[in-house]
């Protein structure tokens, strides 16, 4: 027999139905033994939720209230191909403890997943699934040099990830409306005064939590465990035995697997809240688990290489018990994107695009012009920090195509003027970005509606700047367009890419239609050689960078090395050395090359390039560019150092 509105909702709740219509129980696995709902109780819940959910939801066969549009209904149906394993789902849309026990959850439509808690009725509620807006994870960051990585990784299970403040309060977190959150690592100790720890109130919320490390250690320090320094430290791989493998957290990992350890303390009383999970033989509570509330944590790092099962734990936090819908691709952030664009740009009004040639201005560009299209007014800056040929490389890449307009300024005379007697890199940075601005306004004026400057400022740029809503304060450097802007700035910015780390940009180049050698170019700095020439920038020691610098990428080219480096480039350091040159002393500049291997830009290190190859460089360079009689091969990771010298 056909049912009723309500039963058809129960069963798309994943709520079994008697033949006759009447909901039999609520059947759900996780992660005690199952509660059991009687038909009366589940009858009432299931016509609460349906008068609650009216306004998004679809109840029955028909569609209730509001219409939807053709991007929507395909982002819809897309979400609803998606199968997720049963767990918990997307907890906590709106928190409220109850008396009686109450803990309210949200779970889309999609996931339709079997969602249970211990200590109390569950209530499911029916989220709108055309939200423009991701529900994010939340990395809090304790100070670990990984933090990134752990976003990076997060990423990969197609959830989007975000870096906030490891103090951030629970009131935040709750306007945030998070999937869950990981506690990141970090140096300091926990029992020691003035060490961070995260606002205790966030543990209430009933959102999941992973702990990793010193975040970890946070967790169960707040929820009553015991932190001391450790009788034998762990720093590198450790051999982990997993005590409790049908756990949600460790589904599909060998009960015997290598980990990565870092630490100097550990727990050595977790609680009585806490049920071991792992240890090693060192480390006797490895991981944890909370008995009533979903909150998870790892003395190890599972966001390393050096975790072989790491990817598998974290899939099953952010699936199993996250509820994750899997949604962030870079095929659903074009569509989000251009339909964000589009509802801020005005049909009248116009974008400015500082267009590099790189592939960060290049992929903004691009989305631009699929989101707006002729309104796109691409301009670029000839800075005088160019690298050899790039001008006329940028000129052929764009002009006439992709239905852009494209406009070439000459300023460097204003920039090499702006930079002279300057030597500290961020007042390099600050008044590059300063000319920059100028010059755009400048050419901005000539442009009839022209309201917005969109720039290709990534993820890691507002991260480490220190420019990201609730993020680090920790300012590693000043991105030329998150930091040096002037407060009065004359545009509106449109930074359609400022979400996403540099290997998402090349999908989305891709998504795109952009041309793989484009997309697949070695990275290029905003601020151009001037963070490359150390000490003042002058216009001969650029000619001189420019031509070391060409020689470099010429070679690693003709090697087929290219594609299988991530960035590489040459530096001119302030310094001279002594050499000899025929029979003559000379006391000339000396260069560094740098090539480096990552995926994410995040963590790198240095490429282990053939020694022939940096022989053949090395002599090109000291016998054809003339002031150079020293190259050096750089050869630090990221960390401790970063990719550019400054």
């Amino acid at each position: 027999m056909a049912l009723s509105p309500h039963n058809s909702l129960a069963a798309s709740l994943g709520i079994k139905v008697r033949r006759n219509g009447t909901p039999r129980v609520f059947d759900v696995p996780f992660p005690e033994p199952r509660r059991r709902f009687e038909p009366a109780a589940a009858e009432k819940r299931i016509k609460s939720l349906a008068q609650k959910t009216a306004k998004n939801a679809i109840v029955g066969n028909a569609r209730v209230r509001r219409p939807e549009s053709e991007c929507r209904r395909r982002r819809r149906a897309q979400n609803q191909l998606h199968e997720s394993p049963p767990g918990i789902g997307n907890a906590c849309e709106r928190h409220s403890r109850r008396p009686g026990g109450l803990i309210s959850y949200s779970i889309r439509r999609a996931l339709a997943g079997r969602l249970f808690f211990p200590g109390g009725l569950v209530r499911k509620t029916l989220m709108a699934e055309d939200s423009l807006t991701e529900r994010p994870v939340l990395v809090l960051d304790f100070g670990a040099q990984y933090v990134q990585l752990i976003a990076r990784r997060v990423r990969e299970q197609q959830a989007f990830a975000r870096i906030v403040r490891h103090d951030i309060r629970a009131e935040r977190v709750r306007a945030l409306d998070p999937l869950g959150l990981i506690l990141s690592g970090g140096p300091a100790s926990v029992y020691e005064p003035g060490a961070p720890l995260c606002d205790p109130a966030i543990f209430d919320l009933g959102l999941p939590i992973l702990g990793i490390c010193y975040g970890m250690q946070v967790a169960c320090k707040v929820l009553g465990g015991r932190v001391e320094p450790a009788p034998a430290r762990e720093f590198g791989r450790a051999e982990c035995r997993v005590l409790d493998p049908k756990d949600p957290l460790f589904r599909g990992v060998l009960e015997q697997t290598t980990v990565w350890m870092s630490h100097g303390d550990q727990i050595l009383d977790p609680g009585g809240d806490f049920l071991p999970l792992a240890a090693t033989p060192t480390c006797p509570v490895a991981a944890v688990r909370h008995r009533s509330r979903p909150i998870f944590g790892l003395q190890f790092h599972p966001e390393v290489s050096h975790t072989p099962a790491g990817g598998t734990i974290l899939a099953n936090f952010l699936d199993s018990i996250c509820g994750n819908p899997r949604t962030w691709t870079m095929g659903a952030f074009l569509e989000q994107a251009c339909v964000q664009v589009n509802d801020r740009v005005g049909p009248n009004e116009r974008v400015v695009c500082g267009l590099s040639g790189g592939v960060d201005s290049a992929v903004c560009a691009a989305l631009l012009a699929r989101a707006i299209g002729p309104r796109v007014v691409c301009v670029f800056v000839d800075t005088g920090l160019l690298r050899m040929g790039e001008r006329e490389a940028v000129a052929q890449a764009f002009g006439g195509r992709h239905g852009l307009e494209l406009r070439v300024v000459d300023a460097a005379d204003r920039f090499l003027g702006a930079l002279r007697g300057v030597v500290d890199p961020q007042e390099k940075r600050r008044r590059i970005g300063r000319v920059f601005i100028d010059v755009f306004r400048d050419e901005a004026r000539t442009i009839p509606g022209a309201k917005y400057l969109a720039q290709g400022t990534l993820y890691p740029d507002v991260i480490e700047s220190g420019g990201a809503v609730d993020g680090p304060t920790a300012n590693i450097k000043l991105h030329h367009n998150v930091g040096g802007l002037p407060a009065e700035l004359g545009f509106e910015l449109v930074e359609p890419l400022r979400d996403l780390f540099k290997d998402e940009v090349r999908r989305l180049g891709l998504e795109l239609g952009l041309p793989e050698s484009l997309v697949w170019r070695h990275p290029f700095p905003g601020p151009g050689l001037a963070v490359r020439c150390l000490g003042e920038v002058t216009a001969p020691r650029l000619d001189v960078l420019r031509q070391a610098d060409a020689i470099f990428l010429e070679e690693l080219a003709a090697a087929g090395l290219e594609r299988r480096t991530a960035q590489a480039f040459a530096v001119l350091l302030p310094v001279q050395s002594v050499g000899v040159m025929g029979d003559g002393r000379t006391y000339e500049s000396v260069v560094a090359i740098r090539a480096v291997d990552t995926d994410d830009f995040m963590t790198a290190d240095w490429s282990r390039l053939p020694h022939e190859l940096l022989e053949r460089v090395s002599t090109r360079i000291t016998n054809s560019v003339r002031g150079v009689n020293r190259v050096v091969y750089d050869i630090t990771s990221k960390p401790p150092g970063t990719i550019e010298w400054e």
